[in-house]
This record gives C-alpha cells, sequence and structure tokens, in this order.
C-alpha cells in the first residue's frame, strides 16, 4: 500500500497570505489528496494534544453507567457520547470506536453551548446542532471541558487562516464569489462540531477476521468545509492503566497524560485516504502540526474547485492497541448557503447526510 506526502505551509506563510495558488490547487484541487498540513503552530499545541488525546482514553474506559450521564438520545448521539451508532459499509455499527461530540458556538460566544434554534431550523426538527452540550461531570473527567475548548479554539483559529487562504483564490477564480465568504463562515459558524475519538483496542475475533480497509471507520467524505485533524496518538492499553485513577474527595484540576507509543505497532494503522484515482494511500500527520482535509460544503462554495476527499481509518492489527485523535469539523450556519446557484443552505443539506450516516 502506498504513503503519500500531503501538502505542507507554515502558519506563518498563511497569517502572511504568502500561499500561493498553486499550492492550494495542489493540496485541495480536483486532482489532489484534499489535505494540507500545517506546521509551525502556537507552543501550547503539543501539550494540550497530549492531554487531551490522554482523556479520549479515560472516557473510552468509563463505566456504562458513567456515560448515561453524558449521551443524548435525542440528538441523534451527536452530542455527548456515542458508541455503536454510525453506520459502517457493511450496514453494521461501529463497536470498535466511542466518540464524544462537542457544539464549538463557545467559539463566538463562550456562554453558547449550542447554536441558536431559528424558526426555519428549531430544536425539535435539527436536536444533533441545536441541543446543548452533554459534558461528562467534572468528578468524572476533572479539567476535561476547558481543555477540550481551548484545543478546538486554536484549531477553529488556524482554520479561519486556511479558509482566507482559499477565499482569496476562489474571489480570482470564481465568477461572482463573494468576498471573504469561506473565512466568515469559519469564523462567525456556531455549529462547528468537534469529535473526541477513542479507537477501542480491537478484539481478538476481529484481528483474526483478517485486514479490511475500513474497520474502524467507514470510507466517507465529511460534510462541513475544512475538518482540522490531530495526528493520531496510540497507546498500549495492556500496558497502560486508561482508567480514571482514584483521587478520593479532592478533585484534581486535570488527570495525569498517558504514556504515548512512538508509532502504531501496526505501520498500516490510520488514515487512508482515496487518491484521485480511487486507491487508497496513507497519510500520516505529524505529531505537532495540524491537518485539514476538504469537506463536501468546501466543494459546493467552491463552485468545485476545491473538493472533498473520501477516507477512512484502518484498525491496528496489535494486542491491545487504542487510537485517540480529534476532529473539529469547521462547518457553517444552519442558515448560510453552500451552494450558491441553488440557493441551498447547510441545514438542508446536512439534515440528509445526517440520516444516512446513522444507525
Amino acid at each position: 500500500m502506498a504513503t503519500a506526502q500531503p501538502v505542507v505551509v507554515s502558519l506563518a506563510d498563511l497569517k502572511s497570505g504568502n500561499i500561493s495558488f498553486e499550492t492550494l490547487q495542489e493540496a485541495f484541487g480536483p486532482e489532489s489528496l484534499g489535505i494540507l498540513v500545517v506546521k509551525d503552530v502556537p507552543a501550547e499545541f503539543p501539550r494540550l494534544r497530549h492531554q487531551l488525546l490522554s482523556y479520549a482514553s479515560y472516557m473510552g474506559n468509563l463505566t456504562e453507567a458513567d456515560f448515561e450521564k453524558f449521551t443524548n438520545e435525542a440528538a441523534k448521539y451527536l452530542v455527548g457520547w456515542s458508541k455503536g451508532r454510525e453506520q459502517l459499509k457493511d450496514g453494521g455499527a461501529d463497536e470498535y470506536k466511542g466518540s464524544f461530540y462537542a457544539n464549538c458556538a463557545f467559539y463566538v460566544d463562550p456562554s453558547l453551548e449550542s447554536a441558536q434554534p431559528t424558526e426555519k431550523f428549531t430544536l425539535e426538527e435539527f436536536p444533533e446542532y441545536l441541543a446543548p452540550n452533554s459534558w461528562p461531570p467534572n468528578e468524572t473527567l476533572p479539567g476535561f471541558k476547558p481543555i477540550i475548548e481551548q484545543m478546538c479554539s486554536l484549531i477553529i483559529d488556524t482554520a479561519v487562516l486556511v479558509a482566507r487562504a482559499c477565499d482569496r483564490f476562489a474571489e480570482k477564480e470564481i465568477p461572482g464569489y463573494p468576498s471573504a465568504y469561506l473565512e466568515k463562515t469559519v469564523k462567525s459558524s456556531s455549529t462547528t462540531k468537534a469529535r473526541l475519538l477513542h479507537y477501542y483496542p480491537m478484539p481478538e475475533e476481529a484481528m483474526a477476521k483478517g485486514q479490511e480497509e475500513d474497520n474502524w471507520c467507514a470510507v466517507h467524505k465529511d460534510h462541513g468545509c475544512l475538518t482540522g485533524l490531530t495526528s493520531a496518538m496510540f497507546i498500549d492499553e495492556l500496558k497502560t492503566d486508561a482508567k480514571v485513577p482514584d483521587f478520593g474527595e479532592k478533585v484534581p484540576d486535570l488527570l495525569p497524560t498517558l504514556d504515548e507509543l512512538a508509532g502504531s505497532p501496526d505501520p498500516q494503522a490510520g488514515l487512508w485516504i482515496k487518491d484521485r484515482k480511487g486507491e487508497p494511500v496513507q497519510v500520516k500527520i505529524p505529531r505537532d502540526c495540524i491537518a485539514f482535509q476538504t469537506g463536501e460544503a468546501l466543494e459546493r462554495i467552491t463552485r468545485g474547485k476545491f473538493k472533498a476527499v473520501e477516507h477512512s481509518v484502518r484498525g491496528a492489527y496489535a494486542k491491545g492497541i487504542a487510537r485517540n485523535t480529534l476532529a473539529v469539523f469547521t462547518q457553517p450556519n444552519l442558515e448560510d448557503e453552500v451552494d450558491l446557484d441553488q440557493h441551498i443552505s447547510f441545514g438542508e443539506f446536512a439534515r440528509g447526510i445526517i440520516a444516512k450516516n446513522t444507525v
């Protein structure tokens, strides 16, 4: 299986507007892999990444009684904890991974726990975006909420700069493209959603079946604008105790970070992208970088100049190995248009996709 090298740019070049149109085409265009890696990110990023991805293992190893405290069935399990609710290619459910979904409306207004309902998009009709966050109690996962908020804010800050570079290209290449449209969309959106993922160690019976292309996450496209990704953190949960330590009555400010493996014991585990010829290629994100993938809303907004990318995640065929990562889906407000010709809003566009992907 092939390994592909993604396009890499520096945060400084994004800030100064020094990203060429050729670079953007190479990263996001019709012949691209649909991924851009940003290096030289803020100094606090590695610490936040290690802390947050450690929480993913702590969360995944909580009890069912704990999960009930921050599970929201009415929101179609797209707020709070979710396990076994996403449909895989064989029609089964994703029993090998657990997810925590957080609305990132706090980026726009720290007092918000979700986007605000409107006359067109009501809480009753659209709970997956409009239901408030379901946070784990602080005594269950001490310090979790501020860490994920800090990390998501840093990633969205970077996404705004990537969006600005995309706008410069689109304003020149697409007739009638509204000035700074994507940057305004990413910066002002209260529907951006984060997904903290804990891919459980694969059970022996699953490993015995043999390797499948997407045994942890079915091949799919994201439906937002830009998806911010951290590199994955691999943990040997046979050697590292991922249960929340007993801290008695004194609740700590943070839980300790967990030991991270240098890499996956299975070199083929991780993110795979289908290139434009339909061939799967592996893409590795450096630990100190943030990657951005294209989504279907971006493809529509740019009238196909930038293409959404199909991708999947492969399991680690190694006993006891868990994989943790964070995805931040920057996406328009529900009433923002994603198809500027047909005047289709993001809410209308997303509704059909969510119905298709959930069990």
